[in-house]
């Protein structure tokens, strides 16, 4: 497993092993012990998976409190565009993002801790998403960005965008309240 290290702090891309043969492939999705020698402590209590058409746009999402979420994502099948948003006060990467491309041919997977704003994109024709979760869904605690927000100015890679009625009217990058302080 090959961990690489992104422009914003905390925010890390997995490459795990795969072997491949005339069979397919194998590869560890998960190993705590490998997780946790690569610096990821944490405790999954919630795997999500989601299933999108071609430029489906989902998030900016987060959730704060107790509800903060950090997320271990990846793509079964097809190709998307993943974006982590930093979200942390006083960060010296605040409000700007990582974008990762996730397919099911890369096999790779983006560690996003809590203090992010997380969205995707899909870029072929259906995308199967899959993420682990270390705290619950909250609806009370959950919160979105605007994901065409002008101060972002994230490129999400697509045209004809489909996004939801609620990420729509989500909240604008410079109205969010400070929910997490950078640490460092």
């Amino acid at each position: 497993m090959k961990i690489i290290k992104t422009d914003i702090d905390g925010v890390l891309i997995i490459d795990p092993e795969v072997y491949s043969d005339d069979r397919g492939y194998f590869y560890e999705s998960y190993n705590k012990e490998k997780y946790i020698e690569a610096g990821i402590d944490a405790e999954f209590v919630q795997d999500n998976i989601s299933r999108s058409v071609k430029g489906t746009i989902r998030g900016l999402h987060y959730q704060v409190g107790e509800s903060a979420q950090g997320k271990l994502c990846q793509v079964l099948s097809g190709h998307v565009l993943d974006i982590a948003v930093d979200i942390r006060t006083g960060s010296p990467t605040y409000g700007k993002y990582v974008a990762v491309d996730l397919t099911y041919l890369n096999h790779r997977q983006i560690w996003i801790p809590p203090g992010f704003a997380h969205g995707f994109s899909v870029l072929s024709e259906e995308a199967v998403f899959s993420y682990k979760c270390t705290a619950f869904y909250s609806k009370k605690d959950e919160r979105s960005i605007l994901y065409n927000d002008k101060d972002l100015n994230i490129y999400w890679m697509t045209k004809n965008e489909i996004v939801s009625e609620k990420d729509i009217k989500a909240e604008l990058f410079k109205n969010i309240k400070p929910e997490f302080k950078y640490t460092g």
